[in-house]
């Protein structure tokens, strides 16, 4: 067979793939809707003889590059309907098979997510909510000045990768000045995002609402310490839809401790979801979602579509918009 759908999880594969994208395949490639997983593969390695396509998404095994050889010889693309690469990819790019990836189809939703937050924070939405529930409306009198709304603010994204790009694009629909730490972001880059570059100590020192969307790699991981919440304006807002590891949470506790007037949005922790017992629980200051901002049910279409579009565009001979090297890897997600 020309291509196969390769998954370890094969309902999740279902729920990416909707029919219409798998007709789609099926008549491009004669893909049939059926899904193997890894013990599949090494049980019958045979019938992928002449696979030449591989079509995944969350649950794509890992393979050796020697059972890559045996498994998968005539193999000249995996197409990933889903985000990181990074448990799977080197394999199949040292053995010169091209790995695409939806890593932008599933930013779509956490950029959009981002946005949102950052709309509602900027009113204080997240602080007023809280007070009406606990019947202390008369509180929220005061505190209407303390937040700045979105006008004439300054934002901050650390991160200027696909998905911060994505929010900084967004955000050209409000009157807010951009800030972004990204040491790969060059000025050319920049300018076209219409962001004005910082240290990360001046970004969290003057921007009312903090976005993390790093990359998670080991440079990254504990780089957001007390020394940079501890330097947030009065009654500013952290947002983390990026990875957890990247925070030290003990330092953000003793912040959000410390400093009641600061507001943290959680969507992912280190480890996910926090252990029994952690003080985000009860922190009343701390908002916790279970990684919700990335790609869910009608929104993990998307991902799918991006792949059969980019097949689309291999078969054709056309450019293609979403490939991995293994360059990109040391600094992508």
């Amino acid at each position: 067979m020309k291509a196969a759908f390769v998954c370890n999880n094969k309902k999740k594969l279902f729920a990416v793939y909707p029919d219409r994208i798998i007709e789609t395949l099926a008549a491009a490639t004669g893909i049939e809707p059926v899904v193997y997983d890894r013990d599949d593969v090494l049980a019958a390695p045979a019938r992928f003889a002449k696979t030449e396509l591989i079509f995944s998404t969350w649950g794509m095994p890992t393979f050796t590059e020697e059972e890559i050889a045996a498994c998968f010889p005539c193999l000249k693309c995996v197409f990933y309907a889903a985000g990181t690469v990074q448990a799977f990819a080197r394999p199949f790019l040292n053995r010169g098979i091209k790995v695409f990836s939806a890593w932008a189809a599933n930013g779509v939703p956490v950029a959009e997510y981002t946005v949102a937050q950052i709309v509602l924070a900027n009113k204080g939405f997240f602080t007023h909510s809280a007070l009406v529930k606990q019947g202390r409306r008369a509180e929220t009198g005061s505190l209407k000045s303390a937040y700045p709304g979105n006008y004439e603010e300054k934002v901050g994204l650390i991160g200027a990768g696909m998905i911060g790009s994505m929010v900084a694009e967004r955000l050209h629909g409000y009157h807010l000045e951009v800030l972004v730490f990204d040491p790969f972001l060059s000025d050319e880059r920049a300018a076209a995002l219409g962001v004005r570059k910082c240290g990360l100590d001046e970004l969290f020192a003057s921007c009312r609402v903090v976005s993390n969307h790093l990359a998670n790699n080991a440079q990254t991981q504990g780089m957001l310490t007390y020394t940079h919440f501890s330097r947030m304006l009065p009654y500013a807002t952290f947002i983390n839809t990026g990875r957890g590891a990247q925070v030290v949470e003990d330092d953000l506790v003793r912040a959000l401790t410390e400093r009641p007037d600061l507001t943290a949005l959680l969507d992912v922790t280190y480890p996910e979801p926090p252990i029994e017992g952690h003080p985000f629980y009860t922190l009343p200051n701390c908002v916790l979602t279970p990684h919700i901002a990335g790609s869910l049910a009608n929104e993990f279409h998307r991902m799918a579509e991006y792949m059969a579009d980019e097949y689309a565009r291999y078969a054709a001979g056309e450019p293609c918009r979403y490939d991995v090297s293994l360059k990109m890897l040391e600094t992508m997600a």
